[in-house]
């Protein structure tokens, strides 16, 4: 009887008899046939394989031997070592001669003042005119000299004019951290685990309460801060993005500002946007007139709808120029490539509820370097995080309940994300930003906690949120229509 192998016919000199199968590529061989596809694929495994294992090993023992990768930025610190020290001999030289100016206009004053009760002296001393009342006087004025003598000779007064060493952060001066991509300017920080931050803030914008004027804002909601500490604001009831400069007492318009409508020129209640560097524009949320827009960052007087009939509350932007858009009506967010009309959904999407597949009124979104999104989903009170591709999320903060215990959060807006995947969270209805640590039970509150109202160490239904390249925490106060900057701790 005839064999299945038999029948079938070698896949190199097309003969039978088959004796063997290869069970990678699926092909059958005669037994000459098949020692040689054996020695074919060793030749290929060395080859492919262990050579380029070996070529890579080598490269890695020769970058362990020399760091010659790292040359270069060797160089660059030590011309920055040298730089560093010119210029600190540079300020020594010239507050040594700033010490002798004033060493020697104090005693040009101590003597200019002594020489003036000389001639007095003299004169009594001539005309012999003195009384008690002279000699009480003089005695006086020359206790005075004396004192400031002394003060003087001790050096007391020298001693304001050196700053101590102390007041300077040595390990700010230079630091070494991994390249970052070219991202948009989104809120996030690379912070300290055990950064804190004074709890009594500044404000930078808005001091003059609510109102259209250039010093003023109208409930800000989303806001980003660039490396020049420039603040983007979403100047909500305003229909407007404003930019404060850093120091300014007044801002500028750079979208919208023509009043409430739907005209390429004009916004309709704006609640966020990011600055795209890469591109040099603006991408808003215009929640009003349910579409994003593109907005020239620099004179620019009409924006562009890249996406629309979207009820857009927040969005944000990943690594690759993805970008992420809150859809309120839908309660989901939606992930668009450039040009994109349609997009995917990434989180939420099944109606509103509150399950782990579900969401209800989300608010802000971040997205993080593995392209996890987190989201402040403001009827759940809680923060969710979705894993790329995932069908469910993970609650990270609150889900315990609206409530203003550390476990609780209470309607969340604006979501910061920092490089450990700690939490930074606008708690709106409790007034305060809450920090939460991954895998937490329960979060601490690092600004406000003091009730609402419109003091240094307070805020009144806080909403966005943004880190500037110092660590320091900027806060669109909402109701008191400011944006309080809270510095980092330095001690």
């Amino acid at each position: 009887m005839t064999t299945e192998n038999e029948l079938k016919l070698c896949s190199i000199c097309n003969k039978p008899p088959v004796k063997y199968s290869c069970i990678g590529c699926k092909k059958y061989f005669c037994s000459k046939d098949f020692k040689e596809h054996e020695q074919q694929l060793s030749i290929k495994f060395d080859t492919e394989v262990v050579r380029s294992h070996n070529e890579l090993y080598e490269q890695i023992q020769e970058l362990e031997k020399s760091n010659y990768l790292s040359l270069d930025l060797f160089t660059k610190i030590e011309e920055w070592k040298k730089t560093t020290i010119d210029r600190v001999e540079q300020a020594a030289e010239r507050a040594h001669h700033e010490l002798i100016e004033l060493i020697n206009k104090q005693r040009i004053k101590i003597r200019e003042q002594l020489e003036s009760i000389t001639k007095e002296i003299r004169c009594h001393q001539e005309e012999e005119t003195f009384i008690e009342d002279d000699i009480d006087r003089l005695k006086q004025k020359l206790n005075e000299i004396q004192k400031t003598l002394q003060k003087f000779i001790r050096k007391v007064t020298n001693k304001t004019i050196i700053v101590d060493n102390d007041q300077i952060d040595w390990n700010r001066l230079i630091y070494i951290r991994e390249k970052q991509p070219n991202l948009p300017l989104l809120r996030s920080a690379y912070l300290s685990a055990n950064a804190t931050w004074i709890r009594n803030g500044v404000t930078v914008a808005g001091a003059d309460g609510g109102g259209s004027g250039m010093s003023q804002l109208c409930y800000p909601l989303g806001l980003c801060v660039d490396d020049d500490q420039n603040i983007y604001i979403a100047d909500h009831a305003n229909h407007r993005i404003v930019v404060w400069k850093c120091g300014a007492t007044t801002g500028r318009i750079v979208a919208g500002g023509n009043g409430q409508g739907n005209q390429s020129d004009q916004l309709n209640s704006p609640y966020d946007m990011i600055v795209d560097k890469e591109r040099n524009s603006l991408i808003i949320c215009d929640y009003g007139n349910k579409r994003v827009v593109r907005w020239p960052r620099q004179n620019g007087s009409n924006g562009e709808t890249i996406i629309s009939n979207v009820a857009c509350i927040g969005l944000t932007m990943d690594d690759d120029g993805f970008l992420y858009v809150v859809d309120n009506d839908e309660h989901e967010v939606r992930r668009y490539q450039i040009g994109e009309s349609q997009g995917t959904i990434v989180a939420g999407g099944n109606g509103p509820g509150n399950q782990l597949d579900q969401l209800n009124c989300p608010r802000y979104v971040f997205v993080d370097r593995d392209r996890s999104v987190y989201v402040s989903d403001m009827i759940n009170h809680r923060v969710m995080k979705w894993m790329e591709d995932a069908k469910q999320g993970i609650v990270v903060a609150g889900g315990q309940g609206q409530g203003n215990k550390l476990t609780q959060l209470s309607n969340p807006y604006g979501i910061v994300v920092d490089q450990s995947s700690r939490v930074y969270i606008a708690d709106y209805s409790n007034h305060r930003i809450m920090h939460w640590t991954p895998e937490a039970t329960q979060g601490s509150v690092i600004i406000g906690g003091n009730g609402s109202g419109s003091q240094s160490n307070q805020t009144f239904g806080p909403i966005g949120l943004s880190f500037d390249r110092e660590g320091n925490l900027y806060v669109s106060d909402n109701e008191n229509h400011r944006v309080q900057k809270f510095n980092i701790d330095q001690t």
